[in-house]
């Protein structure tokens, strides 16, 4: 896990080597171990090191392979770099070193741009052909790693964090109003190739950008899930279905054991991370090193779910930490998970995810995690009455009803005329998604775009921007490509049975407690963001009536003053609050020292 970073020149002249410095040294967090810059005709690569495999300065990147005429910086993790490692030794390739790096340049020699279809892992990668110049970008099926990109007529940028672009500068800051209308009406999901800034897009999740030596630049879609029935499954029972996911989830997380480091778990006590520890206590991991967060009770509002993580670690014999979080934390490490975004996101899991993972780096490297298993399994509320829905039409509007902040209406009152746009952009999206071949049902068209958008710009790059502010590398095994195949396949009725996930929770019978199974459904509790109020009130309303918020001009002020008249009187319908949407979007903002203008 790692920073990378790079610039192509279009107009024949050299990268700008400072720029890329800078923005390698912006991601010093993502790889504190560390650096290197290289440059080569019209591209230049960047990176910062987080040392995992191959721990030495063998797999120090950008790594150079001058026999093969190729180069490459990149984040993630290869899992089945070892087996992909054989197999092209019997192809004749010789390794100088242990690195998963080098395996990716040798296979992308072999195989070709589709090398990407062996890879087991998260991954963001650049590769630069010495002779030609051509550069590939690539990202992984899932979206877990992150890379960003800028343009203009001379030179397309890229790095793992938007946040590193800016350091390069150069970019058109202005707000992008469509996104900015995704972002106050899909519950502040911005689907890519969208950014909140006009200059700023992102490469999505299982694509390919083949940027060639002419200036040509082409993006394909290599993977896709597919949520259709399939036959040799039709006469599958119950039961069989669960040994099936169970088998596949035991697989994903012993891939995800591969690390020339220690490798610890986050421990909630929900279904999911419990799952999780007790295949890893089955695979051998004694004395496995787990954690969990909690928070000071405020308002009689519990902050801490310590009661089932205990039974867990009781269970499994873990090294268990219970890191308790005081109150007096809680305002520093927001400044601190607001700077760690790579976009805006609302979530108070951030600034949890982001105090944990401060207190998880001081003794692992790496951890395991559960996100993922609600969007891939349906344990969400809005998935049950997408099953009445018969046309697209009632299909969209269910989802609608339940996940969207608020109509169009509702934006013209709170966004600016400047910012406003035509139609119902959000609506329209989901819309297209929905129509889209290879979703049978409701159900299944909702967890088709929530698996690969909704889940992607949301809870998985919470647990890459925070896990990396503090140079900790988060695996989440749900989100292993074969699982997410499997579970699209499963017929919906059973994963939505059990209140949710009833398929992974039938599963899971077979691990881990019934205490744990069939408890109430649990989140990270953060009470003190629960509602504003005292300092963070005050937070929210300095950042908003600053005068870059007024300049800027992206909201009414009579509705900002009508928001903060009755801070806790709003809330979108899953309970999000209105004036923390606001008021995060412009914290962002500021602290990234975005002044919304052009380059």
């Amino acid at each position: 896990m790692c920073g990378a970073t790079g610039e192509v020149r279009l107009d024949g002249h050299t990268p700008d080597i400072t720029a890329v410095s800078a923005m390698a040294e912006a991601m010093e967090p993502r790889g504190p171990d560390s650096a290197g810059v290289w440059s080569q005709g019209r591209v230049a690569l960047g990176h910062r090191r987080l040392k995992i495999i191959d721990l030495s300065e063998a797999g120090a990147q950008p790594m150079v392979d001058s026999d093969l005429g190729l180069s490459i910086a990149w984040n993630g993790c290869i899992y089945n770099y070892q087996q992909l490692r054989r197999e092209l030794s019997d192809y004749g390739y010789r390794f100088f070193s242990h690195s998963d790096t080098e395996v990716l340049l040798k296979a992308y020699h072999h195989w070709g741009d589709r090398f990407v279809d062996r890879l087991h892992g998260m991954f963001a990668f650049a590769i630069v052909e010495r002779d030609s110049g051509r550069v590939l970008l690539g990202r992984d099926r899932l979206g877990i790693k992150p890379l960003y990109i800028t343009q203009d007529a001379s030179r397309i940028r890229f790095a793992s964090s938007l946040p590193a672009l800016l350091a390069g500068g150069g970019v058109d800051t202005r707000i992008d109003p469509v996104a900015l209308n995704h972002y106050m009406s899909f519950h502040s999901v911005v689907p890519p190739p969208r950014t909140i800034l006009r200059g700023v897009a992102k490469v999505p999740p299982a694509s390919l950008v083949a940027i060639e030596p002419d200036g040509r630049t082409k993006t394909v879609t290599y993977w896709e899930p597919d949520f259709c029935r399939r036959d040799d499954r039709a006469d599958w029972s119950e039961r069989d279905w669960e040994d099936a996911v169970l088998a596949s989830l035991r697989v994903a997380v012993e891939r995800r054991l591969v690390a020339d480091v220690p490798v610890g778990c986050l421990l909630s006590g929900g279904v999911d991370s419990s799952l999780i520890v007790g295949l890893l206590a089955e695979a051998g991991q004694h004395g496995l090193a787990t954690f969990s967060i909690g928070f000071e009770s405020v308002g009689g509002v519990a902050g801490d779910e310590f009661k089932y993580s205990d039974i867990i670690a009781e269970r499994f014999g873990t090294d268990h930490h219970q890191i308790r979080i005081g109150t007096d934390r809680m305002l520093p490490a927001l400044d601190g998970a607001i700077g760690a975004m790579s976009e805006p996101m609302v979530s108070h899991d951030c600034v949890a995810f982001y105090l944990l993972s401060q207190e998880v780096a001081k003794h692992v490297k790496v951890v395991q995690s559960g996100q993922g298993a609600d969007e891939v399994f349906a344990g969400y509320h809005w998935y049950p009455p997408m099953a009445d829905a018969t046309s697209l039409d009632g299909a969209v509007a269910n989802y609608r009803t339940a996940f969207f902040d608020r109509d169009t209406a509702g934006i013209a009152g709170l966004v600016t005329q400047d910012y406003l746009t035509d139609g119902d952009l959000s609506q329209q999206f989901v819309t297209d998604h929905f129509a889209r071949l290879g979703a049978e049902t409701g159900i299944d068209r909702a967890l088709r775009l929530d698996s690969t958008v909704m889940l992607v710009d949301d809870p998985v790059k919470r647990v890459d921007n925070m896990t990396m502010a503090w140079g900790l590398e988060g695996r989440v095994p749900f989100l292993d490509h074969e699982l997410v195949e499997l579970a699209a396949s499963c017929p919906p009725e059973l994963k939505i049975a059990h209140e949710g996930k009833g398929v992974l929770k039938q599963a899971a019978r077979k691990v881990i407690p019934a205490a744990v199974i069939d408890r109430p459904k649990g989140y990270f509790p953060v009470p003190a963001l629960t509602h504003l109020e005292g300092p963070y009130l005050d937070l929210v309303r300095d950042a908003l009536y600053a005068p870059a918020a007024k300049e800027r001009g992206l909201f009414r002020p009579e509705a900002v003053d009508r928001l903060l008249a009755d801070p806790n009187g709003r809330l979108t319908p899953l309970r999000g609050n209105e004036l923390w949407q606001l008021g995060l979007l412009e914290l962002w903002l500021q602290k990234h020292g975005i002044n919304g203008t052009a380059a």
